[in-house]
């Protein structure tokens, strides 16, 4: 071999070397180290076959996977697969599963408080509960008070103001309300008890056989797109506007604090903003899917019946008197009541002048055709 082709060959390997072993010797990217692999399971309260409000959460999985190239997978279980569908809270908070997706009003029974991150009767629409959460001090106080249970609260689907509920005979006045047997969550339930309801708290899938077998009189559930996929139109022929007690209510991601906390400081953020994207994404679902399920509905002989002006007033009537006791017995609700309630009156205010007044305009614009 010549001098020059061993020199050269000596030269480039030995330069090869000294790269292998330099590149040997400098750590990992940091993006890498900061990458773990974590799997975690959500409880969910809702059945697959409600794909709107259940798929809230596989959409949040999947943008969680997919920002972190699958690194944090989220496996979604339905209502009743891992914990019963109303358990949810009390299997985040005592970490049997990492995650939950639930609506917080569910678990007013131990504390009323609880009602505010979901729906509070005559409250807040979906717009002004976005606001008050994001930017109007909510997600502050409710992380306070959700602190208490071991539990980190998100944002995570908003199905827009519901439909009042299905009825298996007619309610004009107060007095129909009596002894009425009547599936409605949350906070709602105590409000009308005051007008002679009795309310009952069933979970989605058991609510048609109740309401088949007469066990119920009448029930509520979401908006014509879900309640027309679970049946209460073949049972209940009158479907009454509008929910009252759920404006705009939020369905929440339960998070585990400890698992929550443990997490890297991105995947906390990559979790929030794919919370953040399914509260958007739920909500313009519904307000696509409801306008031809209720058109559907009508076609097949459903009755539509506006709640009247004396159920209406009665119940808020009674929605208020309700809180003025509760924020005279439980200091956890009149904390939040008392920075809620002028923020509420404020959002009216507002929309009175220019959401309400353009809404109504259309509305009747859509009467004459």
């Amino acid at each position: 071999m010549k001098r020059r082709e061993f020199l050269k060959g000596a030269t480039v390997g030995g330069a090869g070397a000294v790269v292998a072993a330099a590149a040997a010797s400098f750590p990992a990217p940091a993006i890498a180290q900061t990458m773990p692999e974590i799997k975690w399971r959500l409880a969910s309260s809702f059945p697959k076959s409600l794909d709107t409000i259940y798929g809230a959460a596989e959409v949040m999985a999947k943008y969680v996977s997919e920002a972190t190239d699958g690194k944090f997978q989220i496996r979604v279980f339905a209502g009743g697969e891992l914990v019963p569908a109303l358990q949810v809270l009390d299997a985040v908070q005592a970490g049997t599963v990492e995650m939950g997706h639930s609506v917080s009003y569910y678990y007013v029974g131990k504390d009323p408080t609880f009602a505010f991150a979901a729906a509070v009767p005559f409250g807040l629409n979906a717009r002004q509960q976005n606001a008050w959460m994001y930017e109007g001090g909510g997600m502050p106080l409710l992380r306070e008070f959700f602190d208490g249970y071991n539990v980190v609260n998100m944002p995570c689907g908003n199905t827009g103001v519901q439909m009042g509920g299905w009825f298996r005979k007619e309610v004009k006045t107060v007095a129909d309300m009596q002894g009425l047997k009547f599936r409605i969550g949350g906070l709602a339930g105590r409000v009308i008890s005051k007008l002679g309801v009795v309310p009952q708290q069933i979970a989605g899938g058991d609510i048609y056989p109740s309401l088949e077998k007469g066990t119920i009189d009448a029930a509520e559930w979401v908006g014509p797109y879900d309640d027309e996929k679970l049946g209460f139109s073949k049972v209940a022929p009158f479907y009454y506007y509008p929910g009252w007690w759920e404006g705009g209510p939020n369905v929440d991601a339960f998070i585990n604090k400890q698992q929550f906390e443990s997490l890297p400081k991105h995947y906390q953020t990559i979790l929030q903003m794919a919370c953040d994207h399914a509260n958007i994404a739920m909500q313009a679902r519904y307000d696509v899917v409801n306008t031809q399920a209720m058109k559907r509905l009508i076609g097949s002989g459903t009755q539509i019946r506006p709640f009247s002006k004396e159920i209406m007033e009665a119940s808020y009537k009674a929605a208020h008197e309700l809180y003025d006791e509760l924020a005279a017995t439980n200091p956890k609700w009149k904390k939040i009541y008392e920075q809620w309630k002028p923020f509420r009156d404020d959002q009216v205010s507002w929309f009175r002048v220019a959401e309400f007044n353009y809404d109504a305009f259309m509305g009747a614009m859509f009467a004459r055709k």
